[in-house]
């Protein structure tokens, strides 16, 4: 865990605004405030997947140098409260996270968790969502691309896949995306695999889906991101297959796409 003072909720890596793809990593970072300790938890907590996605954060960083393109990462730990989650999601601020309770959040009442809206959650879609209108006033319509990571063994299941694409209802960079994946002899590529992505609230959905943008999420598997070094050499890896991806001038053409959530809603 780190032991962080206190700081901007977002970092902010610089790009040209028409670079035509905005990085994000929605758990880049397992520090948590001063004033709120380790909430209760074991610091070794601090090392797992509950508090972070590791290797995500070196990942992006390396995509958005390549591209030259902007980066927003968050700054404090999902266990303070998950910057992927909608705003009235139940697991907003986790109270019990793969087996580990978390003692400060267990008993958490609304004017806590709204505070901690205010002021971890709400800067990082607003500072979002205005790079996003800065970037689409500059040059092409953007895409959006989040970067996360995910354990290689869940619940005794080893998770064959060493990288997944998720996306909900609108497939122009996933599907493509998928495709130049899985020319790689060596990958089990996972489609909406280990997670859907179908999660209404979430960052892609509320930045993507409601704005009409091209948008997916990349899952990389830990164990092989895990340090700067092999984060980086997947960035590479990943890059030229995207490239081409979001050169395609139907990744910035505006389409309105309903989440799967939204359209079983109306039916």
């Amino acid at each position: 865990m780190s032991a962080a003072a206190d700081h901007p909720p977002v970092e902010i890596i610089e790009g040209r605004l028409d670079a035509g793809v905005l990085f994000l990593c929605d758990h880049a970072s397992n520090a948590l405030p001063a004033e709120y300790g380790d909430l209760g938890l074991d610091p070794m907590q601090f090392t797992r997947h509950i508090a972070f996605d590791i290797g995500a954060a070196d990942v992006t960083r390396r995509l958005a140098k390549i591209f030259n393109a902007p980066a927003l990462l968050t700054t404090w730990s999902r266990l303070l409260i998950d910057p992927n989650r909608g705003a009235d999601d139940p697991t907003l601020v986790m109270r019990l996270s793969d087996g580990a309770l978390i003692p400060r959040n267990a008993r958490i009442d609304q004017a806590e968790v709204e505070a901690r809206t205010r002021r971890f959650w709400r800067p990082y879609r607003d500072q979002a969502g205005a790079l996003l209108d800065r970037m689409g006033q500059t040059g092409p319509l953007p895409a959006i691309v989040g970067i996360h990571s995910f354990t290689p063994v869940w619940k005794t299941f080893a998770r064959p896949w060493q990288v997944g694409i998720l996306w909900d209802s609108d497939p122009r960079l996933a599907r493509p995306f998928i495709e130049a994946l899985r020319t790689q002899p060596d990958l089990t590529v996972g489609d909406n695999e280990p997670y859907d992505g179908a999660l209404e609230g979430d960052t892609m959905h509320e930045l993507g889906t409601r704005r009409g943008l091209a948008h997916m999420l990349i899952e990389l598997r830990q164990d092989l991101i895990g340090t700067p070094a092999h984060a980086e050499q997947w960035a590479d890896r990943l890059a030229p297959l995207l490239a081409p991806v979001l050169a395609d001038p139907s990744a910035h053409m505006i389409e309105h796409h309903r989440s799967r959530t939204e359209r079983r809603r109306s039916v």
